[in-house]
């Protein structure tokens, strides 16, 4: 997959709906993807998400139109898809810094351009990985499902959540699994666990999850955890996915977290995701 067409045509999706409602799901399926992938490789691409930059451009556009134009502030609210008059003023004045009413008066407004997103290669990151074939496989985990918008700040509780259960800590909590929903919900599986021949039966609180035979790529992060494993993700969807021989099959993809000081300058990680050599 060509990650950096891919962004600007859901770039172009968005340009071309700035005035309807649309969700996280139909920028996704707009570009063929789940919304947990599109929700990822769009942030690392462009530094935000997809409904913060959606939210940004409607605003910029809003600014633009209580200048040029003589539109009522209620009908430029609703233009954007905003309910009330008082939740886009709260929301234009944020992004501004002046409020509709000193827009008409002759303060200055914030504008920021459509986005599209380049390839540059700018030299010499070491990126250490390998390619590995991976017969199939059962992942006990402890999961629970999450939205793509609000993951990036749960995921890190629900690991808190994890090793605060005496009983859960039980089981070598040492792989977290994302696993993509087959379903339309926006929603993706996430768990926290370790191979299922690690423990004998199923504990409470816990499933088995089986992973078909797939080829893996499997990246080498070294650092404390997680900034190491956060950069590499960067990394993947910036430099290695776009130059790649390879392609991302996005059903599932794993962090190993190895034994040692998580905080440790020397700690290593791996990220692990399901590849297909590029046709």
């Amino acid at each position: 997959m060509d990650w950096i067409r891919t962004i600007n045509d859901a770039i172009e999706y968005m340009e071309n709906h700035l005035y309807d409602e649309i969700t996280l799901a139909d920028i996704a399926n707009s570009v063929n993807l789940s919304p947990f992938h599109f929700q990822r490789a769009f942030s690392l691409l462009t530094d935000m998400s997809p409904t913060e930059y959606l939210r940004k451009r409607r605003l910029s556009q809003a600014g633009a139109d209580l200048i040029d134009k003589e539109e009522k502030v209620i009908n430029v609210a609703l233009k954007y898809g905003y309910d009330s008059p008082e939740s886009f003023v709260k929301a234009f004045t944020r992004f501004h810094g002046c409020s509709p009413a000193q827009v008409r008066k002759g303060s200055p407004i914030q504008y920021m351009n459509r986005y599209t997103v380049h390839l540059t290669i700018e030299g010499g990151s070491i990126m250490e990985y390998t390619i590995e074939r991976w017969e199939a496989m059962d992942l006990l985990m402890h999961a629970k499902d999450f939205h793509p918008e609000t993951s990036e700040k749960e995921i890190p509780a629900f690991w808190d959540e994890y090793y605060a259960n005496e009983e859960y800590r039980k089981i070598p909590g040492y792989l977290g699994i994302c696993a993509q929903k087959t379903t339309d919900s926006e929603e993706f599986r996430y768990g926290i666990g370790c191979k299922a021949s690690d423990v004998e039966g199923i504990p409470e609180g816990f499933e088995i999850i089986h992973i078909p035979e797939y080829t893996w790529a499997v990246f080498k992060c070294v650092g404390p955890s997680p900034d190491a494993i956060q950069a590499m993700w960067e990394k993947i969807y910036k430099e290695w996915l776009p130059a790649a021989d390879y392609e991302l099959i996005p059903d599932y993809d794993i962090e190993n977290y190895l034994t040692g000081d998580p905080a440790s300058k020397d700690y290593v990680s791996e990220i692990c995701i399901p590849v297909r050599k590029q046709n």
